[in-house]
């Protein structure tokens, strides 16, 4: 079961993906960006007050328990580390194309798996060093394709930016291995979900709202609450995977990035991104050295 539900989670990121990339269009990323996590941070404090006073019960599956503060906290970082890593992809994926930014991200659960090898003293086997070389050259072939389009891997901002989102993203998946040891997983996804707002809403004054006379002209479109309505429910699926006992975190982390298929086949017809051919031989390698790792891991 928990395999089926990490497969729908996978779908619904890879529509995700499309949605952000959609709404970014000519369009500043941080209000595209704060509006998109309020969707997704009302919707789960309405959860939580119709928790709190009764309107869902205890044997819901969306019930969301009361947890102390010491909780919250931990809460709160997480939203720190996830409205870090989205600010820096929401910035690269307004500047560049869905086709370089999606494959980047694709290196997720490699930097997870090698992060959580490091925490515990792992040492690393022969199938995770494959899986490691075997990224690496696949994400230099990358930077030749992206050369192509004029991107410059070594020297573009925005790269870096994908990357330092990637990580993030990684550090955010191993905190989750010890929230949802300690914590009910709706506790987990809702109050991250409320403090994302907190988060976000002082990039949005400090770095947009004085300067957005000077930037692109925000457009709404209905794209906006709908990419914080399908990564709630993506979550949740993932979420709601990983606390059936038998689940295995490598292999629902793998199954997740598998949304890179989705995102990368539609991305390149919506968006008709070029050097499709090159791009596609090299996501092959990045999914193979994950596969690798994992293999290697269990």
């Amino acid at each position: 079961m928990w395999v089926i539900l990490a497969i729908f989670s996978s779908s619904l990121l890879g529509v995700y993906d499309l949605l952000k990339k959609g709404s970014l269009k000519n369009n500043p990323f941080l209000p595209v960006l704060f509006l998109a996590t309020t969707t997704g941070s009302v919707l789960f404090l309405s959860l939580a007050i119709s928790s709190r006073t009764g309107i869902i019960s205890g044997e819901s599956i969306i019930y969301v328990p009361q947890v102390e503060f010491k909780a919250h906290l931990l809460f709160f970082l997480k939203a720190i580390l996830v409205g870090s890593s989205w600010f820096f992809a929401y910035m690269a994926l307004s500047k560049l194309p869905i086709t370089i930014v999606v494959p980047i991200r694709s290196t997720g659960p490699i930097w997870t798996i090698a992060g959580a090898l490091l925490i515990y003293s792992e040492r690393f086997n022969l199938y995770q060093w494959l899986g490691i070389i075997i990224a690496i050259i696949a994400s230099y072939m990358f930077a030749l394709a992206g050369r192509k389009e004029g991107i410059n891997f070594k020297n573009n901002k925005w790269v870096l930016a994908i990357v330092t989102a990637t990580i993030l993203g990684s550090a955010s998946s191993l905190y989750d291995k010890y929230l949802l040891f300690h914590y009910d997983r709706m506790a987990v996804q809702a109050w991250f979900s409320i403090y994302m707002f907190f988060v976000l809403l002082p990039f949005l004054l400090i770095m947009w709202v004085p300067k957005r006379k000077e930037s692109p002209v925000f457009r709404w479109r209905w794209t906006i609450p709908a990419i914080g309505i399908v990564l709630s429910l993506a979550d949740f699926l993932y979420f709601y995977a990983l606390s059936d006992p038998t689940a295995l975190i490598g292999i629902v982390s793998v199954i997740r990035r598998s949304s890179v298929i989705i995102a990368f086949t539609l991305g390149a017809i919506i968006f008709k991104e070029g050097n499709i051919k090159r791009k596609a031989i090299a996501l092959l390698g990045i999914l193979c050295g994950v596969i690798l790792l994992v293999l290697g891991s269990y």
